[in-house]
């Protein structure tokens, strides 16, 4: 006969082995260290294996521990599956739901989606972070994540969709262009003020050019007048008439449609990053998760035009 003891530490066996510290297990479970090692220590006793290697700076799993896992995840998702499925269909999404988001593309383009999807799903509690770089969302907790550019390949903890490519133009100031003139070809530009992204290790980004056949890109390296590290930075030094600079057409189109900035060299702009929505597998079967990947999904694949195409 089944034991209810069998289910006893299995939720802190599983949350230690995906964050990979009793101290973050901790902290995400919201309990005492001590209460996580102790229950460790009683679900090795009960199964007479030992689950994690310890030393003084970190914890693995052993060979029973990685079976172990395995099979723990799978119960836990099907426990969670038909707790699901005893759900009314129509139940409301509801509770905290964890985004990180990439900085400026996030605010501009991601978080008044998610703010117009309170109005449908009130009870929805959006924990939002923002943040450029790579980040492990099962071990921090993130439910959903969007990246520009993304993995190569992707962890298989995480299911991910590609929404879009961005599309690069160039774009002056009407001020500048009165001034120094209208260029013409790639060539016109190294007479001109050009503005670069840059790191911080003085660095800058080189700029990609439309070849003459379909699909084809150049790079090139510029000299530029300016190098500024932030894509916001970059607009501003443009729309004050410091130059000419290559940027995201999702980054500047207020600009242009209200006529401050005016594209030039239409002709040369090309793909840039890829768009990519990702989420942590064994949560996206919750309503409140569920609910956000198919207004995210939609609302940007639309701005981008549609799967596979640019913003």
């Amino acid at each position: 006969m089944f034991s209810s003891e069998r289910l006893k530490g299995i939720d802190v066996f599983v949350c230690v082995a995906e964050t990979g510290s009793f101290k973050a297990a901790a902290e995400r479970m919201n309990l005492t260290g001590s209460a996580i090692s102790k229950s460790i220590a009683r679900l090795e006793s009960r199964l007479g294996v030992r689950l994690f290697e310890r030393t003084t700076r970190r914890i693995s799993l052993t060979d029973a521990g990685v079976a172990f896992l395995r099979t723990c995840t799978g119960v836990l998702a099907d426990l969670e599956e038909a707790e699901l499925s005893l759900q009314a269909e129509n139940a409301e999404p509801h509770g905290r739901v964890r985004i990180d988001l990439p900085g400026a593309f996030g605010r501009s383009q991601v978080l008044p989606v998610v703010l117009r999807c309170l109005e449908q799903y009130p009870q929805l509690v959006p924990h939002i972070s923002f943040s450029d770089g790579f980040i492990d969302a099962v071990q921090e907790g993130v439910d959903i994540v969007i990246r520009l550019g993304g993995a190569e390949v992707w962890p298989d903890t995480l299911g991910h969709r590609y929404l879009g490519r961005e599309w690069h133009i160039f774009c002056a100031s009407p001020a500048y262009l009165a001034r120094h003139g209208t260029p013409l070809t790639d060539l016109d530009l190294e007479q001109h003020r050009c503005i670069a992204y840059g790191w911080r290790d003085g660095n800058f980004s080189p700029w990609n050019f439309a070849g003459r056949h379909r699909g084809e890109t150049l790079r090139k390296q510029v000299s530029p007048k300016l190098v500024v590290g932030d894509g916001e930075g970059l607009v501003a030094a443009v729309l004050a008439g410091c130059g000419i600079a290559q940027l995201p057409s999702w980054l500047v189109q207020r600009q242009l449609d209200e006529g401050t900035l005016v594209e030039v060299l239409p002709q040369l702009a090309t793909d840039g990053m890829a768009i990519s929505l990702a989420w942590q597998k064994s949560r996206e079967m919750l309503p409140k998760v569920a609910a956000l990947l198919d207004v995210l999904t939609t609302s940007l694949a639309q701005a981008a035009g549609g799967p596979a195409q640019r913003l």
